[in-house]
């Protein structure tokens, strides 16, 4: 993991308007935005326009302009560099900070479970892909990992930890950092093994099967966390954490009152589940092949987030039992009229607009403006934050994503 004088010189350019931008009054307005949002309170929608896909940014931080060519490297310069764009274009609601984490070097985890993906990808870009079945025969289950074996080097960790420090130190805080939280999609990655067809057909001929499956899955999953708790290897999540299909994890109410300020624990951390896959099926199904298995890993958790992009307006009944839910994803699919009376003012309610509206062949503000508008309206008694997610493409055309935000944020404030 080379870094060139040049290279590093960059780095520590980037870095320090990174901490011009952190040390702004703006910063901790934020901050405390998403603490009252987090805490239930009534405050204007937040929003935050989400970029998690490579394909976006490639439109708006061309590779080219990328100047380190180790990939360790690199990936911090992306890092800093979307974290300037964001401020400098489209500025929503996420707090910019000024912290470059350095991952513990933790081996061991359950990853994939052991399991083989066989997967067709098709030839278009960004296009469909196809999961073949490596599960076989019945008795391929057992081939599902149930125990982690988790160890860490911490020389490693201690030399990722200077390397960063000789690049960085005196302009940006360089954190050692465990996992600081935690998402589970069982059912999303079973199909991964089945086959979408195949899975939906076992629901039926054969459910003592699959829940032989997502036992072993839930088991595999308690061991890898709980050993990172046992180890101590776990961060504060309370704070500037993406919470998944939703905003951040800023929040008062965790760590536990009782937290020793040392040894951060699963009751110390946000949660998330979902079950993108079961958008077709029933609550009651829903309850027997995903919820039944998340619950009682999310219970370990102080608080937790529910959902993705699969509707969840007709689930809210199931959903009410997870414990210390907080957030719910409502997908652009849903009916957002029926979603809001469900949720009311009992959990953050995540609006997520159809993304097609800044990725479509012409761009129409009014369009995005009228549909912002009609959530804000349908919404107007629920604690609401917005993400704008799963962008793969805004044709070239970045100024899209700006005007999309001012005009989210102007809207925000006329429902605060």
């Amino acid at each position: 993991m080379g870094v060139t004088p040049q290279e590093k010189e960059v780095l520590r350019t980037l870095g320090r308007r990174v901490a011009e931008i952190a040390a702004l009054p703006d910063q901790e307005v934020r901050r405390r935005m998403w603490k009252r949002l987090n805490r239930l309170e009534r405050v204007r929608p937040l929003i935050q326009t989400q970029a998690y896909v490579q394909d976006i940014w490639d439109e708006l931080i061309p590779p080219d302009q990328m100047q380190c060519a180790d990939p360790y490297w690199r990936a911090h310069e992306l890092d800093l560099r979307k974290r300037i764009y964001v401020w400098e274009n489209f500025r929503d609601d996420r707090v910019i900070d000024d912290v470059v984490g350095c991952p513990y070097a933790i081996y061991g985890r359950i990853s994939g479970f052991g399991m083989k993906v066989i997967a067709e990808s098709s030839t278009t870009p960004l296009g469909a892909r196809a999961y073949r079945t490596s599960l076989v025969e019945e008795r391929d289950i057992e081939k599902i990992q149930t125990e982690a074996h988790i160890r860490v080097d911490w020389e490693e960790t201690e030399r990722r930890y200077e390397r960063l420090c000789d690049v960085f130190g005196g302009i940006l805080r360089v954190e050692k950092q465990g996992p600081n939280r935690f998402g589970f999609s069982p059912m999303d990655q079973f199909i991964k093994w089945r086959g979408i067809e195949q899975m939906f057909m076992d629901l039926v001929d054969r459910p003592a099967w699959v829940h032989e499956a997502l036992e072993r899955m839930t088991r595999g999953y308690l061991s890898d966390m709980l050993q990172l708790e046992q180890l101590h290897l776990l961060s504060p999540g309370n704070g500037n954490v993406d919470a998944g299909s939703g905003g951040y994890c800023w929040t008062d109410d965790l760590p536990q009152p009782d937290f020793d300020g040392e040894h951060v624990r699963l009751k110390d951390l946000w949660a998330r589940a979902m079950a993108q896959i079961f958008a077709g099926v029933s609550a009651d199904m829903h309850e027997e092949f995903a919820l039944q298995y998340e619950r009682r890993l999310l219970a370990h958790f102080g608080l937790t987030s529910y959902g993705c992009c699969e509707p969840l307006d007709r689930k809210m009944r199931i959903l009410r039992k997870i414990p210390n839910l907080r957030r719910v994803s409502m997908s652009p699919w849903v009916d957002i009229e029926r979603a809001s009376a469900a949720v009311g003012r009992d959990y953050v309610y995540t609006h997520k607009p159809n993304p097609a509206v800044v990725s479509m062949g012409e761009w129409d503000p009014e369009l995005a403006r009228r549909q912002l508008r009609d959530a804000f309206e349908k919404t107007r008694d629920n604690v609401v934050e917005v993400n704008l997610q799963d962008l793969h493409t805004v044709r070239n055309q970045p100024h899209r994503l700006r005007e999309w935000t001012r005009i989210a944020l102007q809207l925000a404030e006329e429902y605060a």
